[in-house]
């Protein structure tokens, strides 16, 4: 059954460079108060993998390793009706304002994580004039992720390509 939900605040400061968006939070981030709450995602893995870091566990870690590496996040739905995690499910949603992040942090580039948050980003934000990367999905359900892409995409976008 679709019902409403309501997603998290931008996670972000006034060190935050790379603004990484997801669709919305799923059934486990949402119990876990936090993005990407769910142990099989494998977003906090290929962040610490890139910046050659542990795998963070705790609230408090996952939180450092954003902050100690610039990293905004948020998710480009705030609000929808949504069926289990499912992002084909998304419906009825309210789209992030980015001016949120964009007045408090000076983003020189957006990764979109997944499909769903990039059709969703370009219908409300396609003439946006910053470097954006669709990258796949890092959701569990997602077969055929690559972390090559992930690892190069954040490369551009932290300036060390």
């Amino acid at each position: 059954m679709s019902r409403t939900v309501c997603g998290f605040a931008p996670f972000c400061d006034e060190n935050s460079s790379v603004l990484i968006l997801g669709s919305f939070p799923s059934v486990l981030s949402r119990a876990n108060n936090f993005y990407y709450g769910n142990p099989r995602n494998a977003f906090w893995k290929i962040i610490a993998d890139f910046f050659g870091e542990e795998l963070p566990n705790t609230l408090e870690q996952k939180k450092s390793l954003l902050t100690n590496h610039g990293i905004a996040l948020w998710d480009v739905v705030t609000k929808c009706c949504v069926k289990g995690s499912q992002d084909s499910t998304i419906s009825h949603y309210e789209v992030a304002n980015l001016r949120e992040v964009f007045t408090k942090s000076p983003i020189k580039a957006i990764i979109i994580n997944g499909s769903r948050a990039y059709s969703i980003f370009i219908k409300n934000y396609g003439g946006i004039n910053l470097p954006v990367y669709k990258l796949p999905s890092t959701s569990p359900a997602n077969t055929r992720r690559n972390d090559d892409e992930w690892f190069a995409a954040l490369r551009k976008a932290f300036g060390t390509a």
